[in-house]
C-alpha cells in the first residue's frame, strides 16, 4: 500500500567530498529511519577511486539518475523521495531539486554554504528556486557557514525551511550521530502536517 500523499516513501543520502556512502552518520541514518527505504549513494569519482569531485553538473547529473533508478527499482513515487546529505552531498541535492528534480523534502547536513575564511564566496543562487521543506542541520562552530549567516541566506527557500544547531560542533559534527538521527526523524515524523507548497 502506497502511503498518504505527502508522507516520505523514501531518504536519498548522499556523501560529502571527502568521503563515501558508508560515512558513519549517513549510515547512522539509515539505521535509524527504518523502515522507511534508503538508498546511500556515491558520486562518479568516488566510485573511480579519484579523490578531487568532479564539477557541479555531472554530480548533480549522477544524482538526478540515482534517484530516479531507487524510485524505480520499488513502488516509490519519485516526488516522495526525501534528498539530501553531508555538505556537498546536501548542496548537490538542493541544487537538483532546484533545477527541477521532484522531492518531498531535503536534509542538509553542515550545509557547505561558503569555503572556511572566504564568506564572500557564497553558494545560495539557487536557493531561492527551492519550494519544498528544508531540515538544516550544523555545528554552531561551522567555518562553512555560521548560525546567522544560514539563517540570513537560507530565509531566500520558498519552502519551509527549519534549523537545528549542534552546540560546539564543527563541520565533522563529531559525536553527534545520535542528536542528527533524532533530528531527522522527528522532522520526517512531522512532514506529512505541512501544507503543500505551490511555485
Amino acid at each position: 500500500m502506497r502511503p498518504k500523499p505527502g508522507r516520505p516513501e523514501g531518504l536519498l543520502l548522499t556523501p560529502g567530498a571527502g568521503s563515501g556512502r558508508d560515512h558513519h552518520t549517513l549510515v547512522a541514518l539509515d539505521e535509524a529511519v527504518a523502515p522507511l527505504p534508503v538508498a546511500r549513494v556515491d558520486f562518479p569519482y568516488r566510485k573511480e577511486g579519484r579523490k578531487a569531485p568532479d564539477r557541479a553538473p555531472k554530480l548533480i547529473a549522477s544524482l538526478v539518475a540515482d534517484a530516479e533508478a531507487f524510485a524505480a527499482s520499488t513502488p516509490l513515487a519519485p516526488e516522495g523521495l526525501v534528498l539530501g546529505g553531508r555538505s556537498m552531498g546536501g548542496r548537490i541535492c538542493s541544487m537538483a531539486v532546484a533545477e527541477g528534480l521532484p522531492a518531498a523534502g531535503l536534509v542538509l547536513l553542515s550545509y557547505p554554504l561558503h569555503p572556511p575564511g572566504k564568506p564572500e564566496k557564497l553558494r545560495i543562487d539557487h536557493l531561492p528556486d527551492l519550494h519544498v521543506p528544508c531540515l538544516f542541520i550544523s555545528g554552531t562552530r561551522d567555518a562553512f557557514g555560521s548560525p546567522a549567516e544560514l539563517e540570513e541566506h537560507t530565509a531566500a527557500i520558498g519552502g519551509p525551511v527549519t534549523h537545528h544547531w549542534l552546540e560546539g560542533k564543527a563541520h565533522d559534527v563529531k559525536g553527534a550521530d545520535d542528536e542528527i538521527c533524532a533530528v531527522v526523524v522527528a522532522w520526517l515524523a512531522d512532514l506529512p502536517a505541512r501544507p503543500p507548497t505551490r511555485r
